[in-house]
């Protein structure tokens, strides 16, 4: 109790001493560190997201003003860092990096490579992969896990396709963000429709017509670019044996095993397939695990970066001050609504996960509901619909780390190359200017 009411007295003054927008300017450094650097230097590959935090984070303890001792604002920054979020980010993190250098090892992406080049007809290549994670990720309800399971197959079917793997990454990476905002059993589901006390299926009859049709157009865009692929099919035999590990993530998950005991349970069967098929003995998968969790570090070091100069953010009163702007001059229905899928989308961009984003913003979201008359079945979609556009887009979230991680590639690469994501944000838009779906606007 006493540590409690040390905190409050502590973090009261804070969004009245911090101007607003000095508030959020480490967001912006980090911005422009990152981007114009990159651009600078004509390549998004030499300026490491890692250093980019890092100067922004400096910067953000130096602006918290209203604290004096270097030691109290660190000990704030690393708060943030050692959040219970950021640190179950950081597990998935090195359990994924050595399920995929596990499996690797024992060919387990060549073998998926092959058996989807011949399963799949090369011109609905693109098509096949985008659809595929949009149904593995509604089905499993986490875009993570899409990613885990799909990206190093992603990436192998680039090289053999002779196509570019952060186009490939993308693919998956968007389908995975269609379940993340669709699925049951999805958190962000959860959160969504809790916190405007609506049910799952009224909530996916409303997302529904704006997901649904982002999607489809996606997908015939997929189809009219992948007339142009000329992959033939692999002439290399399929070790059907290397399909296990990935078929049983996809089987775990889809049982609603959770994604940290799934990968856990996945490095000990590529293990067993390892030991019988030769690839490696004990020591070798040690050696596996080890180089697979070592690939993962620069991801690690950017979500503990990430996780603090967000708190500071948060300690200095910034997302306190998105949320006073966007409710201070709210007219007609249109309006708030809006105002709610601009709030969670500002706040998702200074949480970086969509899931708290949603959690900040939704009792907000509900006292707007009542006031102006919004059907709270559409509030909730407008929430998730968001949220999950703005994950899917900024280099320093979750998912997109884990597929930089996987595939190789830079965020920007990726991001450039990102169609569902923006599609959902245009039909969002015009879901609330246009008024649909009639029935819940």
């Amino acid at each position: 109790m006493a540590i409690h009411t040390e905190k409050t007295e502590h973090r009261a003054p804070a969004a009245r001493k911090t101007n607003g927008w000095l508030a959020l300017s480490p967001l912006f450094v980090f911005l422009v560190v990152y981007l114009a650097g990159s651009l600078v230097a004509h390549d998004f590959y030499k300026v490491p997201v890692a250093a980019a935090f890092i100067i922004a984070s400096a910067y953000a303890l130096l602006i918290t003003r209203n604290v004096e001792k270097t030691d109290d604002k660190i000990a704030i920054f690393s708060e943030g860092a050692g959040n219970k979020n950021v640190l179950l980010m950081i597990w998935i993190f090195v359990l994924a990096g050595a399920f995929a250098a596990t499996a690797k090892d024992i060919g387990a992406i060549d073998a998926t490579v092959n058996a989807t080049l011949q399963i799949l007809p090369e011109n609905l290549l693109y098509a096949g992969l985008f659809l595929a994670a949009c149904f593995i990720s509604m089905a499993i309800g986490t875009s993570v896990g899409t990613i885990v399971a799909l990206v190093p197959i992603a990436s192998g079917i680039a090289a053999e396709a002779g196509v570019g793997v952060p186009f490939m990454t993308a693919i998956i990476v968007g389908g995975a963000f269609f379940g993340d905002n669709l699925s049951f059993i999805s958190d962000t589901t959860v959160a969504a429709t809790k916190s405007q006390g609506c049910s799952m299926r009224d909530k996916f009859r409303v997302n529904l017509w704006i997901a649904a049709p982002a999607a489809i157009l996606v997908t015939v865009l997929y189809v009219v670019l992948g007339l142009s692929v000329q992959a033939a099919p692999s002439a290399d035999p399929v070790q059907w044996l290397g399909l296990v590990p990935y078929l049983m993530v996809i089987g775990l998950a889809l049982a609603g095993v959770n994604v940290v005991t799934v990968l856990a349970i996945g490095i000990g069967v590529n293990g067993v397939i390892g030991w019988c098929t030769g690839a490696y003995d004990f020591v070798g998968w040690m050696a596996s695990i080890g180089g697979g969790i070592g690939s993962m570090g620069e991801l690690i070091i950017v979500s503990l970066l990430a996780g603090g100069m967000l708190e500071i953010i948060r300690y200095n009163g910034g997302l306190q001050f998105i949320i006073d702007g966007l409710t201070r001059r709210i007219a007609g229905r249109r309006a708030a609504a809006l105002s709610i899928a601009g709030l969670v989308s500002l706040v998702n961009l200074c949480t970086a996960n969509n899931t708290i984003a949603i959690i900040t913003v939704g009792p907000l979201a509900k006292d707007i509901t009542e006031r102006f008359g919004l059907d709270p079945r559409k509030v909730a979609s407008i929430l998730d619909t968001f949220s999950c556009l703005v994950q899917g887009i900024i280099p320093y979230g979750a998912q997109m780390l884990m597929a930089c991680g996987l595939a190789g590639v830079s965020a920007i690469a990726i991001i450039s190359n990102l169609y569902y994501p923006f599609a959902l944000g245009i039909v969002a838009f015009l879901s609330i200017v246009l008024r649909f779906p009639r029935k819940y606007s």
